[in-house]
């Protein structure tokens, strides 16, 4: 059983997962406001302009949460995590904040953090992931469908999120 207080290593080649540190801020909010402006999807009422993207290591110590940072020698890759999402159905949380690094890309990383979160998910007792995304974010969504999710008719919970027009949602079990 993970024990979510205590950091979590995993190594895929040279790269190293782990739970998030203060000092990742930077670098994480470096990462995500540089993706959406490279997809064309730096817009209000997105992750860009959230105040909480600057202390991501501050959000996740909510309960019932967790962050991953994959992490190659002492360079920041990307991250992703799951939250307690305000308002969601019962049993339900949110796959969020899934961004990684130009060079981190299309090598799997991207699944092995959502398949990381969902597992800790199920280990927390959660049913069902939802996430939010848009269609700028052209690599995502494929990804997400081919990991089970399926598109809702419309948002769920209170992620604060407006810029967000594409719902999805996945049992866990």
């Amino acid at each position: 059983m993970i024990k979510f207080d205590q950091k979590i290593q995993i190594k895929m080649e040279d790269i190293l997962i782990r739970t998030i540190e203060p000092e990742d801020n930077y670098a994480l909010a470096k990462i995500i406001r540089d993706s959406l402006t490279e997809f064309n999807a730096n817009k209000p009422g997105t992750v860009y302009f959230d105040e909480t993207t600057d202390h991501l290591s501050d959000v996740f110590t909510v309960r019932n949460s967790i962050y991953y940072v994959a992490v190659r020698g002492n360079e920041i890759m990307g991250g992703a995590g799951i939250y307690p999402t305000e308002n969601l159905p019962k049993g339900t949380c949110e796959l969020v904040k899934l961004y990684l690094s130009p060079e981190a890309r299309g090598k799997g990383l991207g699944r092995l953090l959502m398949e990381k979160c969902m597992a800790a998910a199920k280990e927390m007792g959660y049913q069902k992931i939802y996430l939010e995304t848009m269609p700028e974010l052209i690599i995502a969504v494929p990804l997400y469908k081919k990991l089970g999710f399926v598109v809702l008719p419309g948002p769920q919970g209170n992620s604060g999120h407006t810029g967000c027009d594409i719902w999805m949602i996945k049992d866990l079990y």
